[in-house]
């Protein structure tokens, strides 16, 4: 008896020393992808501007001062020679005013609040509903997991975008006055409101982009219920609820939010596409894809106004998608003892 107590000891503890060389071995396998930490400093970096936003901004994002509309700083007229005979110089701003007179470095700056926000939020969403459905369809099986997947292929029959554009044409005509207080309409209306206009565009990408990730979780849910672990807790009589909870969820979580790692950018697409058409964030909350509207009706006279925030927004999205590429590196388990 006591050797057998002996055995389980050093197995177990033998299964947790290769656990945790796992995800050691993953973790610096990450750290040697440069490309992956350049990804993720940058996101640092954006994750501080969004912290201390109100510090970084020289001016208020929505002050006007019509005066100084389209003004622009001397090093911002040198990068753009064309607009030499009609710019306005002024180096109080230092990318430059838009048509109204407001401060483009400080709209950029609280516009990383937004595109972050619905970065994290958005997948978020997608993980929770996904996670669940998947889950659920793949470990009861049969005629559940039948209807389940049925019910993911005709969600599939409509394009994600154009679900999307009409969800939150639906919302905001349906939710444009604020209603009788205590209604639903007037808690959604004030929701909406100071959430700066993104709470309709959470449900809207919330109720579109779960798709996926029920069938990647359901995938992984049918290759372990059936392992030996899964098995050995319904023998002993676990009830579903704790093996879905300790025993499959844990195994599949790693990857689900590789997956969503991934997404992100098209979340943020998402976003920016919505607020570029008007049906994004309530001005004068700023936006990336509102500034790239606005400046693209002066693109040929002042570029900058159009072409800041999508540098902006480009490098939002390269990092998400080379730290994504990066994590599912790292959790390749074909890359495991490789020093790439």
């Amino acid at each position: 008896m006591a050797t057998l107590q002996v055995s389980l000891t050093t197995t177990g503890a033998s299964v947790l020393r290769r656990r945790e060389n796992l995800w050691a071995d993953a973790f610096h396998r990450l750290i040697r992808n440069r490309a992956a930490v350049t990804g993720g400093v940058v996101l640092l970096l954006l994750l501080l501007v969004y912290i201390f936003a109100g510090v970084i901004a020289v001016k208020p994002f929505d002050a006007q001062v019509r005066t100084d509309n389209n003004a622009m700083p001397q090093w911002l007229v040198s990068v753009f020679p064309m607009v030499k005979g009609y710019a306005r110089i002024n180096n109080a701003y230092p990318l430059g005013a838009d048509d109204l007179g407001r401060d483009m470095f400080s709209r950029i700056v609280y516009g990383t609040r937004v595109s972050l926000t619905v970065a994290f939020v958005g997948p978020l969403i997608s993980l929770l509903i996904g996670m669940a459905f998947g889950c659920i369809s793949g470990y009861f099986g049969g005629r559940v997991d039948n209807l389940m997947m049925r019910f993911v292929d005709v969600m599939y029959a409509f394009p994600a975008l154009l679900l999307i554009i009409l969800m939150m044409a639906f919302f905001r005509s349906s939710f444009a006055k604020a209603g009788e207080p205590g209604t639903l309409k007037y808690m959604m209306n004030t929701l909406d409101s100071q959430a700066g206009g993104m709470l309709f565009i959470f449900i809207g990408i919330g109720m579109t982009a779960w798709m996926g990730m029920a069938r990647l979780a359901r995938a992984q849910v049918l290759s372990l219920r059936e392992k030996e672990f899964v098995e050995a807790a319904c023998a002993l009589g676990a009830s579903d609820v704790r093996i879905m909870f300790r025993h499959i969820l844990p195994n599949i979580i790693g990857p689900l939010i590789v997956s969503e790692t991934l997404m992100i950018p098209g979340y943020i697409s998402y976003e920016t596409f919505l607020s570029f058409i008007g049906l994004g964030v309530n001005p004068p909350t700023p936006s990336w894809g509102a500034m790239i509207a606005d400046g693209a009706r002066t693109l040929r006279t002042y570029p900058h106004q159009a072409l800041l925030p999508g540098l902006a927004l480009a490098i939002t999205m390269f990092a998400f998608n080379f730290l994504g590429d990066g994590l599912r590196d790292a959790l390749d388990p074909r890359m495991r003892g490789t020093g790439e």
